[in-house]
């Protein structure tokens, strides 16, 4: 009597729980290297200005060129990828990031920063986003949120850690010192991640095409939407926060890495409560952070008065980083046989935030509005966010709750 063969067990059983937090440690490790080069410039601007010879907006446009870097990256490596193992993706995309930062360290003036800024962005999306399904691959579906919060936690530790040690290390020697800092962290990561992360845990279900036609829906755009335009007043605050905190809090220079340091607090707070959030409230959860953001966001500009009170604002600015594993998860369930492309453009939207909030916050400040307008600008955007969360949560409601299909269409595979 023949008999079907048994079903092969989960990731999740396969491997044990000191592999599991060996494996996000790995890509948390990732998310540290990303982290500290994406917002070294913010912590550095006054340096690079002075040592390119540019003003403190121009610098800013540095900052939109390695988020544009994203926003093109993000969805073209993950369709060139989409049929490469995950494992050998991610060591591919994290080993071009370091060459990408090191060329940054080696920029002869302020046109090639601006070029080898976008260059080393391009791999930031897809390692994020590949990074997060391996995460929830190899994770009891009930944690999923938690896991890919753990991942993303890498991010917001190098905004505590990361970035203020780069920042130190600019001031102190160079600014080029730091990306040279995160080229070795990011080598360290190719090392840690082909060790710990086991090959063939699975293989790729999904090729372009596929991966084209399922993200091209409605649901999974609106959420990219959410992530573009919500989380753009976040950026905008953080983008100007070394020059706000000198010219209008009245600091020293010599403070400004105590303020990365409350921000990157507060990044932690914020990753590991959208895990949460999201494990407990779903979808809703987006809508839960934006409220708060539009709140914390008008508050800013009069806590910005006094260090005694720019501080504790500074970390409530930096909890606004909850709504990336929220969406981040969420597209997990609406994404289908997208997996790859959504997982990765998240990143691309955030970073389109990035290149938005800066603009939209250099404007304001060049138009005589003040440092601290950028507080007012970021809240309208998170409103504006909020109006694209029910716009998409109409959709949902209207189209019936997609998350149980989502969760069961899920290839995600290492």
């Amino acid at each position: 009597m023949s008999s079907l063969p048994a079903a092969a067990p989960a990731p999740a059983a396969r491997l044990t729980p000191r592999q599991v937090a060996l494996i996000l440690f790995a890509l948390a490790m990732g998310g540290f290297a990303i982290g500290t080069s994406e917002f070294v410039v913010m912590g550095l601007i006054l340096e690079i200005a002075r040592g390119l010879g540019v003003t403190e907006p121009q610098v800013g446009h540095v900052i939109s060129a390695y988020a544009l870097g994203v926003v093109v990256g993000a969805p073209s490596l993950a369709i060139l990828g989409a049929r490469l193992p995950r494992r050998t993706l991610l060591l591919a995309l994290m080993g071009f990031y370091a060459l990408g930062n090191f060329a940054s360290a080696l920029s002869p003036d302020y046109h090639a920063m601006l070029a080898f800024r976008f260059i080393a962005g391009l791999p930031h999306g897809a390692y994020f986003g590949v990074a997060a399904l391996v995460a929830a691959h190899i994770s009891p579906p009930a944690q999923r949120g938690r896991a890919v919060g753990r991942v993303m936690l890498g991010l917001s530790v190098a905004l505590l850690v990361g970035n203020p040690l780069a920042t130190w290390l600019g001031q102190a020697l160079e600014w080029r010192y730091a990306f040279a800092l995160v080229s070795v962290i990011a080598l360290a990561t190719v090392a840690m991640t082909a060790v710990v992360l086991p090959a063939g845990l699975g293989a790729p279900r999904t090729d372009a095409a596929r991966e084209l036609r399922d993200f091209n829906r409605r649901p999974v755009w609106l959420a990219l939407g959410i992530g573009a335009i919500g989380f753009a007043g976040m950026f905008c605050v953080f983008s100007y926060l070394s020059p706000t905190l000198v010219q209008v809090t009245g600091v020293g220079e010599g403070f400004i890495p105590l303020g990365l340091m409350a921000f990157g607090a507060g990044g932690i707070l914020g990753t590991l409560g959208g895990g949460w959030l999201f494990d407990r409230y779903g979808f809703r959860a987006a809508a839960i952070v934006l409220a708060w953001s539009v709140l914390l966001l008008l508050a800013f500009p009069l806590a910005a008065l006094s260090a005694w009170t720019a501080l504790p604002a500074v970390v409530a600015v930096g909890t606004m980083g909850a709504l990336a594993p929220v969406l981040q998860s969420h597209l997990m369930d609406v994404a289908r046989g997208a997996q790859t492309l959504a997982a990765a453009s998240n990143h691309s939207a955030f970073n389109a935030a990035n290149a938005l909030g800066p603009w939209l916050g250099g404007m304001a400040i060049t138009a005589g509005w003040g440092w601290t307008s950028t507080g007012y600008v970021g809240a309208a955007t998170a409103v504006a966010g909020l109006l694209v969360y029910a716009w998409a949560r109409r959709d949902l409601r209207r189209s019936g709750s997609p998350g149980q299909a989502g969760r069961a269409a899920r290839t995600d595979c290492v």
